[in-house]
Order: C-alpha cells, then structure tokens, then sequence
C-alpha cells in the first residue's frame, strides 16, 4: 500500500503547489471580509489541538473587548446543528457565534449579517487560501511534526514545508511528550522556511466531566480508577492516550475509530463487550458530544477536559494579533 500511495503523492504535491503558486501570483482571488480575520490551522492533517487553541483564541479577543465569531467548514456534520468540533466549542465559548459552510467567505458574509460582531476566527483555515486572512496562526504537533515526512495520501501533509513561509506565528503543540532535542530540531527544521514567532505548548488537563456537566477530578472517591478504558475518534488518537497516562499514571487501554467518527448503538456495545471488565470509560469531548449519555452499559463514561498551555511567553503570538486587529 505504501508504495502504491507514494506514487500518487507526487501527483497530489504538485496539484497543491500549482495551486499556491496560483494564489501567490494573484491569479487565484481571494475575497475579503470587513472584519479582521484570524485562521488557525496546520500543514498536516487534523490531530494538532486546533479546537483548545481557538477556544484560548476566542477567550483572548473577548478578554480585550473584541466581539469574535467562528467560523469553520462543518467537516462531517451530524445534522444542521453541526459538527462534533462546534459542538465543543459551543461548550467551551457559550455565547460566541458560530457559521459552518463549506464556502467560508460566504459563512463570514452570514456571520456578520447575522450577529454583531468585529473580528473572525477561522477554524482549520490555512490551506483554504479563498478567503483573506490578517492572521495565519499554524500549529505543529510536536509528537509528529511532520506528518511521516510524506504528502498526502502517502503521509499525513496537507503540503510542502514550504508553506510554513506563509505563516504569521507557530505554535508548537504537545510538547510534554518529547524530549528537548526533538523540540530542538523540530523549531531547527522549522525555520529553514521561516523567521516568525516559534512558541511552545502544551495542553494541560483541568479534570473531567460527563455529559450531564458533573465534574471530576483524577482520585475522586466517586469513580473507581482501577481499570480505566478508554476510547476516541479524533486526529491523534496516541496524543490523546500519551495525555490520560500520565494523570492516571499508568498506560491506559485504547480503542481508536477514524477521525470523526459518528457511533452506532451497535458500535458502542461492541466496545462495551471487547474491553476487559473496565471500572470508567475515558474519552474527549468531541466524542462525548457525540453520545451524549453519562455511561456505557452502566460504567461511567467520562471526558478528559484540556486547556492550552504556553511554555513560552504567549506575547509574541498576542503582539502579532493586537498589530493586525488595530490595523
């Protein structure tokens, strides 16, 4: 299969390329909204904390007076409500707008008829070169930086490297799951293609919850936390299972399903059957928003809670911001 998929990533590389150069010469056009717009984004395919970062993102523009909405594609949405990824947000910035549509300029256009606000942020826009941005915010996954160091389909490039030239900051994510050498290289490899801001992150866990919104933390008397299980359907499942070993403090059991995943009753009752006597279910919040019930087949089923982290001081990334919203 591997060498099958490396003969087509050349094809899918130079499609992107011409497609950028396109853009970069003005030949493609891009359409502007009348209101600052921020994108958050990568060079790989999902699995980067795009979700924590907008949510930081969103509560940072609000903190300053500004009046943010979101917007993003609605990539495999469950109904008109929305995606697995709104619905997080819904519950990580109550009362901030949110527009789904695969023409994102034609969602901005509907975000600022509909509500009032003054600034934009673009969820999983850096590729999607259609629409304006004052911003590119770019995000690395330190645990796998690179995507296997192939373009799609072969790897997990969304393009080149050299795409990074186009970003505006970088923030490097996961970085509690390597070591300093690795994070060394991977801002070494980084700026090779450019000079802006390389921060690093992490994202650090403020307990867990269920979906009828009850809180726990990691010991609490009322879970039993002998047998933990857990279970996802999102970009970077081993990020996701690296996170919940180190608070439990021992590895915990894993069952991944593809990125997006909507589940079944079926599939949740074959889960239940295939673990092994587990004493609390663990998973993330896009997927609990998906199953929105309190347990599995009578054992808790609870989701992780995560907020980003800045190793770094996070006011190269907010002078950046603050330079392009009062231009």
């Amino acid at each position: 299969m591997r060498a099958g998929l490396s003969l087509a990533a050349p094809l899918y590389g130079a499609a992107i390329s011409l497609r950028n150069r396109l853009f970069d010469r003005k030949l493609l056009k891009t359409a502007e909204l009348n209101v600052p717009v921020i994108s958050v984004g990568n060079v790989t395919t999902g699995g980067t904390g795009k979700t924590p970062v907008v949510a930081w993102l969103t509560h940072q523009l609000t903190s300053l007076g500004y009046r943010p909405g979101l917007l993003s594609r609605g990539y495999k949405s469950l109904d008109p409500a929305g995606n697995d990824e709104k619905r997080v947000l819904e519950l990580l910035c109550p009362d901030i707008p949110h527009i789904q549509n695969r023409s994102r300029f034609a969602g901005g256009q509907k975000l600022l008829q509909e509500h009032d606000v003054n600034v934009a942020v673009l969820d999983d826009g850096f590729q999607h070169r259609q629409l304006h941005r004052d911003v590119d915010l770019v995000l690395i996954d330190a645990s796998n930086p690179w995507g296997f160091g192939h373009l799609l389909p072969r790897g997990l490039l969304r393009e080149s490297l050299s795409g990074l030239r186009r970003a505006s900051a970088i923030l490097l994510t996961r970085c509690d799951q390597v070591d300093e050498a690795a994070i060394t290289q991977i801002i070494a490899q980084a700026k090779t293609y450019t000079s802006v801001p390389i921060l690093r992150t992490q994202f650090t866990s403020t307990g867990f919850s269920n979906s009828q919104g009850e809180n726990y933390s990691v010991g609490d008397a009322q879970i039993d936390w002998s047998h933990p299980h857990a279970f996802c359907g999102i970009g970077n499942p081993i990020g996701f299972q690296k996170t919940l070993s180190s608070l439990v403090g021992n590895e915990v059991p894993l069952s991944a399903f593809p990125d997006h995943f909507h589940y079944s009753r079926g599939d949740l009752d074959e889960l239940s059957a295939a673990a092994e006597t587990p004493s609390v279910w663990l998973t993330t919040l896009k997927d609990l928003v998906k199953i929105n019930q309190p347990d599995l087949n009578g054992v808790p089923l609870l989701a992780v809670e995560i907020r980003l982290e800045f190793l770094d001081s996070s006011q190269p990334l907010l002078d950046i911001l603050a330079s392009a919203l009062h231009s």
